[in-house]
Formats: C-alpha cells, structure tokens, sequence
C-alpha cells in the first residue's frame, strides 16, 4: 500500500470517528435514541481501533485486527440494519423498542460479531448474502419512509442528502464482498477509503434527516404554525 493511500484511509476514517462520536453523543444524550446513538458510537470507536491497527502495524494475529473484525460483522449484520431501522423508527413512525427489543438487536449483533472474531475467516457466501440483503433491507426503509417523511416536511435539502448518503451506502454493501475494484491493492485501499468516507457521511446525512424529522414532530405535537413544514436552515443539526 502507498503512503498516499494509508494517508487517505486514515483520513477518511478519522472523518467516520469524529461523525460517529459528535452525532453519537449528540442521539445519547439530547434526544434519547439509546440504539441509533449506540450504533454510532459503535462505528467511532471501530475506526479508533483502525487508527490503532495502523499505528503498531498489527498483523492478522493481534488482537486488535480480531476486534476489528468483531465490529465489522457488529455493523453490517445488525447495526447498521436492524438497530439503523429500529432507531430511524422512532422518528418516521413514532416508535420507541421496549429494553427487550434493544437487548435483542444488541445481542444478535453481538453474537454476529464474535462468531467472526473469534474464528478469523473468509466470509464465507452464505455471510456475504445474508449481509447484503441485511444492507440493502436497510437502505430500502430509508427510502420508504424516511425520505419522503422529510420531503413532505418541507426538508427537501435533508432529503435530498439522505438519497445520496444512502445510495452510496447501499453501492458499499453490494460491491464489499462481491466486486474487486479496478486498480485497487490486495490490502482493498482503495476500497477502504471510499467505503470509509461514505459511512461517515452516511451518520452525518442520517443524523441530520433524524434530527430534522425529530424537530418536525415535536412542532407538530405542539400544534405551531410551522409544525407542517420544516425549512433548511431549520434543519441544520
């Protein structure tokens, strides 16, 4: 791999650690969403740990290359699917998971991920299918109901990124274990840098679309003038 595409990986992933802790904190602390908050978290402290690797040049043997692949198969099993459509619920259709539900998405996840880590492997084709249509099962969700929620708000700017933040996630989960990119190194660099760079804009677009549609229903409980509509500069999270 060349510097140039170490730095970039670096960088793009740094970009993912500050979105996943800012917005994190952000879903944790102010509005409460305990498994959209937890998710980013999940995906900031995985790049910590990428920033780690990087740093000792871990090998394939480290511990840290195993927690590595602990939130990697966290993430795209039920993290950044289940736990992502349960979160986004609680905006597009009001729903609020009881603890069971939360305990249930969490574990699974958690399950997925130690399965991987502590038996490094290829992923084998039943794993890459089975995240794939977790991904893409997803990635629909937001185009159903999130977007148009945040279209027929008003939010057209918020949505409008959304589609692009989600299309790009959704182009990532189907080349990850299918498509080798052209010019690419046997490290996936090249890889890394695109996908890396998208989730990060995926928790920014996401959050902001949330916290838009979370601003939008609190108007509309209160009854106000604007509780139809939700402007962009309003929508700025």
């Amino acid at each position: 791999m060349s510097t140039t595409r170490m730095v970039l990986i670096l960088l793009s992933d740094l970009a993912m650690v500050i979105a996943g802790f800012y917005y994190g904190y952000k879903l944790l602390r102010g509005f409460r969403n305990f498994l959209l908050g937890l998710e980013w978290v999940v995906m900031a402290v995985s790049g910590v740990n990428v920033l780690y690797l990087a740093a000792i040049y871990a090998d394939q043997a480290s511990f840290s290359y195993r927690v590595m692949l602990f939130f990697d198969a966290f993430s795209r099993s039920f993290g950044m699917t289940v736990i992502l459509v349960v979160g986004i619920s609680a905006v597009t259709h009001r729903y609020r998971p009881t603890w069971v539900v939360e305990a249930v998405a969490i574990v699974a996840g958690i399950a997925v991920g130690l399965n991987r880590a502590l038996d490094p492997r290829p992923v084998e084709l039943g794993w890459s299918i089975f995240y794939l249509v977790m991904n893409l099962g997803a990635a629909l969700f937001i185009f159903v109901f999130m977007v148009p929620k945040l279209w027929r708000a008003g939010d057209r700017a918020n949505a409008t990124w959304v589609v692009v933040g989600n299309s790009l996630g959704a182009f990532v989960a189907i080349i990850y274990d299918f498509v080798h990119l052209p010019g690419d190194d046997a490290d996936h660099s090249v890889f890394y840098i695109i996908s890396l760079s998208i989730w990060a804009l995926m928790i920014v677009t996401f959050s902001r679309g949330y916290l838009a549609l979370e601003r939008h229903n609190a108007a509309a409980d209160a009854g106000t003038p604007e509780a139809g509509e939700v402007g962009p500069r309003v929508s700025i999270a």
